[in-house]
């Protein structure tokens, strides 16, 4: 399996050799004017006016630094995935007694719960990729990323939403329908908006292979059962899209403000993620020992590509290449190297608080993901 960069394939459809997972961190003016609209100092049209500025600016940094798929940030955003829930149907904005435990923090304690029967029409992410795809050309693509259907049910059955997710839907087979309905309206739309490349970030998996997390669940269900729920709601939600759509998904174990929520490698449940998601290519999380070996990259199934999230989005400090592309080599042992790509492990910002770097550190950290991708995959 050792592959010299001449006879590797250059990539032309995502995921790229050198490829990031979608949020940057918030430069001060735009969290500046989010809280001024918070606090009604100013009106929406006036923070949408900061908002498309920055994103204009963040673009071209990243068609400057090489990356072939151009995201907005997800600065319109405070949450990686509440927000995109919330503009479901059928959903609303709740605070709630907690937030989510990481390791050295709490979050905001903010929620998404149902209000009544789901739909997923008339999402604002549309119009929101729309103003990015104005950007997109012959040599970048624009991509959406939104949780995973599966993140969604998950929060949806937290101890605070479990009430009114079972007063509106009794039946869970008819909630996974509808989730997956609403999920497949939102595709459709969006494709209809010119997008090609669609990544669903779910945590849920990271969450299932935590020893820990188990100790708090006291179920009856096991990882199987779980896995199989999770991946069959993932499945059904894509199932039907557009060929020519490459959807892939990222799978991490918590990122806020450089803390993290879980760890555990992912043996348990590789059969069933690896194996059998319908996804095209698979952002994983790879840069400390808290998610395991490369071992579980044999079961990556087909001809799925998998970007190895070996670069820490959570540190300031540069990796070593050498280490690095040792650690290539090493995954390249379980999966084709051809199938093999490279990231920082999660966005810079899962949340507007963002990561403890500063932007300059995100852009060197890019940089030296660059420098590397070339060194090992060729220009």
């Amino acid at each position: 399996m050792d592959m010299t960069i001449s006879n590797l394939t250059k990539r032309k459809t995502a995921p790229f050799r050198f490829d990031n997972v979608g949020s940057f961190l918030r430069p001060l003016r735009l969290k500046e004017a989010r809280d001024a609209f918070a606090k009604g100092a100013i009106a929406e049209e006036e923070l949408k006016s900061v908002e498309d500025a920055a994103i204009e600016e963040l673009i071209e940094k990243q068609k400057e630094i090489g990356l072939k798929a151009i995201t907005d940030g997800e600065f319109r955003r405070s949450w990686w995935h509440l927000d995109f829930m919330w503009g479901l149907q059928g959903v609303e904005k709740v605070y709630v007694d907690e937030g989510y435990k990481f390791a050295d923090v709490e979050t905001r304690a903010e929620s998404a719960r149902l209000t009544g029967k789901l739909g997923g029409s008339g999402h604002p992410f549309i119009e929101h990729f729309k103003f990015v795809n104005r950007f997109a050309d012959a040599e970048v693509i624009a991509r959406q990323t939104i949780p995973a259907p599966a993140q969604f049910l998950a929060e949806l059955h937290r101890p605070d939403n479990r009430e009114a997710t079972e007063k509106f839907y009794p039946d869970e087979a008819e909630l996974l329908e509808d989730i997956a309905a609403a999920y497949q309206t939102f595709i459709q739309e969006l494709y209809a908006a010119g997008c090609r490349n669609l990544q669903l970030d779910d945590c849920t998996w990271g969450m299932i292979v935590d020893e820990e997390f188990w100790k708090d669940m006291n179920a009856d269900f096991t990882v199987e059962d779980l896995s199989r729920k999770y991946v069959d709601l993932n499945n059904k939600a894509i199932a039907g899209s557009p060929e020519d759509l490459v959807i892939t998904t990222h799978v991490c174990r918590g990122n806020y403000r450089s803390t993290w929520a879980s760890s555990g490698a992912y043996d348990t449940v590789a059969d069933v993620l690896f194996g059998e998601e319908n996804v095209e290519g698979y952002y994983l999380e790879f840069d400390t020992e808290r998610a395991g070996g490369f071992e579980s990259l044999s079961k990556v199934s087909g001809d799925k590509v998998v970007v190895l999230g070996l670069f820490s989005s959570k540190l300031p400090e540069l990796e070593d290449k050498e280490e690095i592309k040792g650690r290539i080599e090493e995954a390249a042992k379980y999966i084709d190297k051809d199938r093999l790509c490279i990231s920082p492990q999660c966005g810079f910002a899962s949340t507007e608080e963002g990561n403890d770097l500063t932007e300059r550190e995100q852009w060197e950290k890019l940089e030296l993901i660059r420098e590397t991708a070339e060194e090992v995959f060729g220009k």
